[in-house]
């Protein structure tokens, strides 16, 4: 290199690159790190030095802060070098500075200048220095001050330059979206850039639109595919081939892009078919990049609209990953298959003994994955063995957070899935044994609400025996030495409730058990209080059995002890255990009733029982109550944030008008009003009140009372958690979707795995390959069982709750699965245009309808609409013209089914005259407004049918009719 050292870096510089990468520990590489920093605090200070030199000073210090040492005293010279002229050491300025600065330091506000000056330079190799400096630097209060140079450089000659300038607009997006939300038409234009280049920067920006706002940009989707054909079929330069394939990063966010485009959209999903299927075939799977553009394809079949033949190929391709010896194939075949998994389950059986193969893999990531794969496929023919191999594995981990993943996914399957209930409490036991307290409380609590609840039915034997199967196996669990404290407030709970129950054990024995577990875990209060509760409730139910309440000594101990205790919850505890023991049977029999846990809590939502209250106060001269949304007149105080603007406010004066007296409404209430010397405006209410009046207060004159009651305007109709609430019945729109989605999907997954099962090209026979029939017996209880669609209810819902309020009994999914099917096969002929008086067209699929005969049929097959099958339409049955007429005249109120139509001719034309008074059924629009304009439609109809007995065509001798009737 010769003796000023390679590069034109003196000979000083290259020995301390020597010398750090010949450094056998951190302490010798410290050592010459911090020497190298004395001298350069020596030498960056020293007048007149050359520019060549501070070039590389200011290298040596970029490999200071790079090995972790803080070289701050060599910022400003940096900050410095970039408004040197000379392009090399402008670059090296830019490239030092955006090492040592961030977006905050208080060096940026001095190159911001410099920034500006060098975007409009001349030279395009200083314009693009600069715009790699923005794109690290400018922070969102600084980018008003660049942004129109950044914008007019897209429009550069230089291709570099308009890629760099749209990676710096990509930037101020991710800063702060308001400031360029006015450019985003831009994005679109540079999508059509001549330059590949450009055209790619442009996807990662609009890759970020979409994710944000799909539907803006579905008018995109044939130029993605446009430019994804293009790439897949070589037509860019070989520049940008990576391991022979063609421009695969371009092709991988193209793919993304359209999985976004795709899902859920089937005419989107339609055009990209084509370009998919040729992916799929050219793609090089022998590479790294092939693989992982043939996985982004996979990915993008599984969330767009199904198709066969593509999830055939992907299933292909699946196969070929599993089948591979890289574990990080395998890991990508795993993850893709739990992905086709959500459109086609049986996708995975196809790949069953791969699949057990990666679940017993010693690479833990692999395994992992394989864990989350079973958890998607988890039905209830194989959760038992699911279960069971994720405790297992769940036991012989030590990574707390994984291991509370793991005990999570094992409650929600049981939960879900449980094939008994006395299956389900032992895998709780389990879950709570080994995970401890990772398990989540409100676990625990669903555990004590089932056993409580038992089987939600009528056989009270298999509820006891639940419960009793529960006893034994907690009486056997507490003698062991160390339990997690959820699962220790389960235990005392089950055996406080029903450890005397069955009547194998006393109570003395009980309270034993559980004044041992309070003993030993006397650190914890909140076992100790359970602990305490559960002798109430085992003294209580001896009390009232009118058996004599023994107490042992050491229990004793325990009750005095916690009756001095630190804690008022644990002293308040045992002051009404004492308590509790000396009343007779009766009160014990009122305060701690036997198996009341379930029973429901009775609650005045109307608060009734202060009405008297109200009514006296209001006597005596109180001011009645104003619902917080009537309180517009008033000062709002929430609104100020401090106590000076409040004064000021208070003390300001009030610009809003009075309001006009209302006229006063005579009461029949004797009540007298003591009039109050303060002026409160009490506007209308804002809200809208409910049209229904089955469902509106009564108000004092209507139910005849001459007491006051409470003003429940804007009060909320339902307290407590809405889970407590009554049957809640979906609407129409939604239930019709979802059957209709669910026929859809259901028939592209029949499809899909019929042909995949057919042309698979993962071979489980080969007769080279010894299968262990213990390896088959796991394949066989994993994927062999039928595949059932049914789940438990969620986590406090998995039986049936003993209750009194009975929720709606919901359809039969069958029965909407083939209503929705006829509805998909059979041709919906549209209804007859009311208003066209031409000649009707004939068409060779239906005869010619006479739209009278139509009108009898419907009012002779009149039958009501439900709100469940709302959208359903049936194709074989006569349009219903009836919901045209109520349509048109309801000026814009749809969507409900009225009630039926009279079902004799007789009672036709009263039936249309009374349409005013017919009511909606629930799930509709408000009632339809009765006709002030137009025709008698009664007579209309009478002169029709005159006409009609007389042979002539209602439509040709009087054209007019249908427009009376409409009008």
């Amino acid at each position: 290199m010769g003796s000023q050292g390679g590069f034109g870096q003196s000979k000083e510089f290259l020995d301390l690159v020597k010398s750090i990468g010949e450094a056998r520990s951190k302490s010798e590489e410290d050592r010459i790190i911090l020497g190298e920093i004395e001298t350069l605090k020596r030498r960056i200070v020293e007048p007149d030095i050359p520019k060549r030199k501070m070039k590389e000073y200011i290298i040596r210090l970029v490999y200071v802060e790079m090995l972790g040492h803080d070289a701050s005293f060599g910022y400003i010279h940096a900050v410095k070098m970039t408004h040197d002229d000379s392009l090399l050491l402008k670059r090296t300025g830019y490239l030092a500075v955006t090492l040592f600065l961030n977006e905050d330091h208080d060096l940026i506000i001095l190159i911001v200048n410099t920034i500006q000056k060098d975007l409009k330079s001349d030279n395009y190799l200083v314009v693009c220095a600069a715009l790699n400096a923005v794109c690290r630097l400018i922070n969102e209060e600084t980018i008003p001050a660049v942004l129109p140079q950044v914008v007019e450089l897209l429009g550069h000659a230089k291709e570099a330059v308009r890629k760099k300038a749209i990676m710096a607009l990509h930037r101020f997006y991710q800063k702060s979206p308001a400031s360029v939300l006015h450019l985003i038409s831009n994005f679109r234009k540079t999508l059509c850039d001549k330059d590949p280049g450009v055209m790619g920067a442009t996807l990662c920006p609009l890759f970020d639109l979409v994710t944000i706002d799909v539907n803006s940009h579905k008018d995109l989707v044939i130029s993605f595919i446009s430019i994804l054909k293009q790439v897949a079929e070589r037509r860019l330069p070989k520049s940008y081939d990576y391991h022979q394939m063609p421009a695969p990063f371009i092709q991988i966010k193209l793919l993304k892009i359209l999985a976004l485009l795709g899902s859920g959209d089937k005419q989107a999903s339609e055009h990209m078919y084509t370009v998919l299927g040729d992916i799929f075939k050219k793609c090089d799977t022998l590479s790294n990049i092939g693989n992982a553009v043939l996985y982004e394809c996979i990915c993008c079949v599984s969330c767009i609209y199904p198709n066969t033949k593509l999830l055939e190929a992907a299933a292909e391709a699946i196969s070929k990953f599993l089948k591979s010896d890289s574990h990080n194939l395998k890991y990508m075949g795993i993850d893709a298959l739990g992905r086709l998994i959500k459109i086609s389950p049986d996708i995975a059986e196809q790949h069953q003994l791969a699949v057990i193969d990666c679940l017993e893999d010693p690479d833990d990531t692999l395994k992992r994955k394989t864990f989350e794969l079973l958890y998607k496929m988890t039905k209830s023919s194989n959760v038992e063995v699911i279960v069971d191999r994720m405790i297992d594995y769940m036991i012989s981990i030590n990574d707390n957070h994984y291991k509370t993943e793991i005990a999570s996914r094992c409650v929600e399957l049981a939960e879900q899935f449980a094939p008994s209930n006395h299956w389900f409490i032992q895998t709780m036991n389990k879950v709570f044994e080994h995970a401890g307290d990772l398990v989540n409380i409100k676990v625990a609590h669903n555990l004590m609400r089932l056993i409580a609840e038992g089987f939600g039915e009528d056989d009270d034997t298999a509820d006891s025996q639940l419960r009793s199967s529960a006893v034994e196996s907690y009486l056997r669990i507490i003698a062991e030495p160390k339990l997690p404290s959820v699962f220790l407030q389960v235990i005392c709970w089950v055996l406080g409730e029903y450890g005397t129950a069955d009547g194998k054990h006393s109570a003395s024995y009980i309270t034993g058990k559980l004044c041992d577990v309070a003993e030993a875990y006397s650190n914890d209060e909140t076992v100790k209080a359970y602990a305490i509760t559960a002798f109430m409730k085992l003294y209580a139910y001896e009390i009232a059995a009118g058996r004599k309440v023994d107490i042992l000594p050491e229990c004793q101990s325990l009750i005095e002890e916690l009756s001095v205790s630190h804690s008022t919850d644990l002293q308040q505890r045992a002051y009404e255990l004492q308590a509790l023991i000396g009343l007779d049977v009766r009160a014990v029999e009122s305060v701690m009733p036997s198996d009341a846990s379930c029973e429901d809590i009775e609650i005045d939502k109307s608060l009734t029982f202060l009405n008297h209250y109200v009514q006296e106060s209001l006597e005596k001269g109180a001011q009645p109550y104003i619902p917080e949304s009537e309180r517009t007149g008033m000062l709002n105080i929430s609104s100020f944030r401090n106590e000076d603007h409040h004064e000021v406010s208070m003390h300001g004066l009030r610009f809003e008008a009075y309001e006009l007296p209302k006229p006063v409404v005579p009461s029949k209430s004797p009540v007298s009003y003591t009039p109050s010397t303060e002026l409160v405006p009490v506007p209308e209410p804002s809200y809208s009140r409910e049209v229904h009046t089955s469902t509106a207060v009564p108000s004092i004159s209507s139910s005849g009372s001459t007491e006051l009651k409470l003003r429940l305007d804007g009060v909320q109709k339902k307290w407590g958690r809405p889970s407590y609430s009554s049957g809640s019945t979906s609407t129409p729109e939604s239930s019709s979707q979802k059957t209709v989605n669910g026929v859809v999907q259901a028939e592209s997954v029949s499809t899909s795995t019929s042909r995949a099962q057919a042309t698979s090209s993962f071979d489980l026979k080969k007769p080279q390959v010894e299968i262990s029939p213990e390896k088959q017996k796991l394949a066989a209880s994993l994927f062999g069982g039928p595949s059932k669609t049914d789940k438990r209810p969620t986590s406090s819902s998995h039986k049936v709750v003993k209750s009194s309020s009975h929720t709606t009994e919901k359809p039969s999914v069958a029965k909407a699965a083939d209503t929705a099917s006829e509805k998909s096969t059979t041709p919906v002929q549209p209804p007859p245009d009311l208003l066209d008086l031409g000649e009707p067209t004939v068409t060779s699929s239906a005869p010619l309808i006479d739209p009278f005969k139509q009108l009898e049929g419907l009012l002779d097959q009149g039958e009501n609409v439900s709100a469940t099958n709302h959208g359903v339409v049936n194709a074989n049955k006569a349009p219903d013209i009836m919901s045209l007429y109520a349509e048109i005249a309801a000026s814009g109120q749809s969507g409900g089914a009225v009630n039926p139509v009279p079902t004799s001719g007789d009672d036709m034309l009263s039936g249309l005259s009374g349409i005013s008074n017919r009511t909606v059924s629930p799930g509709g629009a408000a009632g339809l407004s009765p006709l002030s304009k137009g025709p008698n439609l009664k007579d209309a109809l009478e002169k029709d049918a005159l006409v009609r007995q007389m042979g002539v065509t209602p439509t040709s001798q009087n054209p007019n009719l249908f427009k009376d009737l409409l009008s």
